[in-house]
């Protein structure tokens, strides 16, 4: 026979505790970490589905960009590319290898060196340079209308470019628009001349369309690190939180 156990009126009721759910800091440290995660992902897929890196190998877009460097440039179909523009280009008539240059003029306008000053024209108006290398000579005169949906590209360091004034017999040195890969937005590599490319008002006294402003890049390398900032911080204080607790129960 099984032996039954029988309470007593001395015997105290067995109290059930009812099971607590998360406490706030537990929410607030699941969100903190579930933004931390979007932010940081979310700017590595903008800054990797929009932009490519470049190797710099000469020293023709001194100082702007110098031989060794690294770029980042944002992904174009050349259709926006305006006069100021640094940008990404292969030309099959310049030997079909990938180029960095400047955009000094585009299709409809006429761009010129001349024998006095050697000061760059753009439909007739002299444009200050203040990104070039050095002022001054600029190499042989000339005189080109670009066609409509080319351009025409310079280097910053006219005295050591090899660029559109080299390949004046072909279409007047210019460059099919379709040719350009991406526009030339940040240095990243080396870190010590890592940061965003300044813009140019150079082209202004020509009139028109401004160079194109920075795209998505800065916002999104700060997304990418406040993101990841803020699943560091979170999880050390989750951690020191935690330590301090079992401290405490153990005293």
């Amino acid at each position: 026979m099984s032996g039954v156990v029988e309470r007593t009126a001395e015997d105290p009721p067995t109290t059930v505790r009812p099971r607590r759910g998360p406490g706030v800091g537990a929410v607030v440290q699941g969100v903190l970490l579930a933004l931390g995660l979007v932010l940081l992902i979310g700017g590595f897929a903008v800054i990797a589905v929009s932009y490519r890196p470049y190797g710099i190998p000469t020293a023709s877009m001194e100082p702007t960009v110098r031989a060794g460097d690294t770029v980042l440039a944002r992904k174009t179909d050349g259709a926006d590319v305006r006069r100021g523009d640094v940008v990404v280009f292969r030309d099959q008539a310049w030997g079909g290898r990938l180029m960095v240059k400047r955009v000094v003029a585009i299709g409809g306008d006429t761009v010129a060196v001349g024998t006095g000053d050697q000061r760059l024209t753009v439909n007739g108006k002299p444009v200050d340079e203040p990104y070039l290398a050095a002022q001054g000579a600029q190499g042989a005169a000339f005189s080109v209308e670009v066609p409509p949906g080319r351009l025409f590209l310079l280097g910053d360091n006219r005295l050591g470019s090899l660029d559109s004034r080299v390949h004046l017999e072909v279409d007047g040195g210019t460059v099919p628009a379709t040719e350009v890969q991406a526009r030339v937005e940040a240095t990243v590599l080396p870190l010590g001349r890592s940061g965003l490319l300044a813009g140019t008002s150079a082209f202004e006294v020509v009139g028109g369309d401004r160079p194109a402003g920075p795209g998505p890049l800065e916002p999104a390398f700060w997304a990418s690190v406040v993101g990841a900032a803020t699943i560091l911080v979170t999880t050390a204080v989750s951690g020191v939180a935690g330590l301090a607790r079992r401290r405490r129960r153990a005293a």
